[in-house]
């Protein structure tokens, strides 16, 4: 896919599905990125990838010629920000934003200058977008990870960041945000869900993307169907582990 096209399509709010990786197998990440998901984002944060893992990897999804390659980078920082967008991402997902004044600096982190303080030096990215930074700026989105007490006290400001393309629940450390003794207790459902509907609200007045994290495609459509604009699918290491189990079971 086209980054600025999916870039123009997120902008608009328009609906959209992706996958989720953390595991550091190019090979498999590519058969993702062919079977048909808007995007595929690599985790940065979370997830077994070194800075060449990300590398291999998006090249890996730009084989599989059906998705876009997003990174969720391991801070809100101009060096791990630049590098996966360098490395030829699409957009980053910014972990652990607190405040408007977090996704400030996340946007700029991702922008040349003068609209931000990214380094000049595109090295794969451009043949992605090509070497001029205006243009580069176009065909990037920065998304802004909503998942603490502080961020969903502060979204109605983050979701007003100038420059800010959208934001993206990460639902585990928002139930914890919320009072819950771990991700999913279900003694915290109804504040849970009621950040989510807030989150989804709010970021709809400002005009800008909502992302979240999903179990399941069952729970992605009924993310979507709750004003959600885009939705990530669990992930490679969740999904190889739970079609080993079901066979090991169905064997026995």
């Amino acid at each position: 896919m086209d980054s600025n096209g999916f870039a123009d399509r997120l902008r608009a709010r328009e609906k959209a599905v992706g996958y989720w990786v953390t595991l550091d197998a190019p090979a498999a990440t590519e058969r993702i990125a062919r079977i048909g998901y808007d995007y595929v984002v690599l985790d940065g944060q979370h997830g077994l990838l070194g800075t060449r893992g990300l590398l291999d990897g998006l090249i890996a999804i730009e084989a599989g010629g059906s998705s876009v390659g997003l990174v969720r980078v391991e801070a809100n920082h101009a060096t791990p920000i630049g590098r996966a967008l360098d490395a030829g991402a699409a957009g980053v997902i910014v972990p652990l934003i607190d405040s408007a004044e977090d996704a400030a600096y996340a946007v700029r982190a991702a922008r040349y200058p003068p609209v931000g303080i990214r380094s000049y030096g595109p090295t794969r990215a451009g043949l992605r977008i090509g070497p001029t930074p205006a243009d580069a700026d176009a065909a990037t989105v920065v998304l802004a990870m909503i998942e603490t007490r502080q961020g969903l006290a502060n979204v109605e400001a983050i979701c007003a960041t100038p420059g800010l393309d959208g934001i993206y629940v990460g639902p585990s450390n928002l139930c914890l945000a919320v009072g819950g003794r771990f991700p999913g207790d279900p003694d915290v459902a109804v504040p849970f869900n009621a950040a989510l509907a807030l989150i989804a609200e709010t970021a709809a007045a400002a005009g800008i993307a909502a992302g979240i994290h999903t179990p399941s495609g069952e729970v992605a459509r009924q993310r979507l169907g709750e004003g959600y604009t885009f939705a990530t699918v669990s992930s490679d290491l969740d999904h190889l582990q739970a079609a080993a189990a079901a066979h090991l079971a169905a064997s026995r």
